[in-house]
């Protein structure tokens, strides 16, 4: 039997709640089987969800239990296999620039030097 893909998304604690669930799969961050959905496609067993998360981090679950409701982190980790790449090192995301919090946006002069460093002008 199958489940809509932002329900089962949530109750396997990949999203805070089913409305961002929802949000994301009409975003294109939720893709079944390789293929961006709409909320409202029902996934089974055997299907692979790909899940674009914050700052590009991706996640391959494949579907191995179809729950509707949220279930606690222990349960919810027997419902799908993650053949998800492992993450990068920290000293990779070390190495890369960061802004500042509360520093603002960005001077023409910074937008210039971001753009001449990434080859767009």
């Amino acid at each position: 039997m199958g489940v809509r893909v932002d329900a089962w998304t949530w109750s396997v604690r990949l999203f805070p709640s089913r409305t961002k669930a929802a949000a994301a799969c009409r975003g294109g961050h939720v893709k079944v089987n390789g293929e961006a959905v709409q909320p409202s496609k029902n996934v089974v067993p055997g299907d692979r969800v790909q899940v674009t998360g914050a700052l590009g981090r991706i996640r391959i679950l494949e579907v191995v239990e179809t729950v509707s409701k949220r279930v606690g982190a222990p349960v919810a980790a027997t419902c799908y296999i993650d053949h998800s790449p492992p993450p990068p090192p920290k000293e990779v995301l070390a190495s890369q620039p960061r802004r500042d919090r509360g520093a603002g946006r960005p001077t023409k002069r910074e937008r210039r030097e971001t753009d001449r460093l990434l080859g767009r002008g």
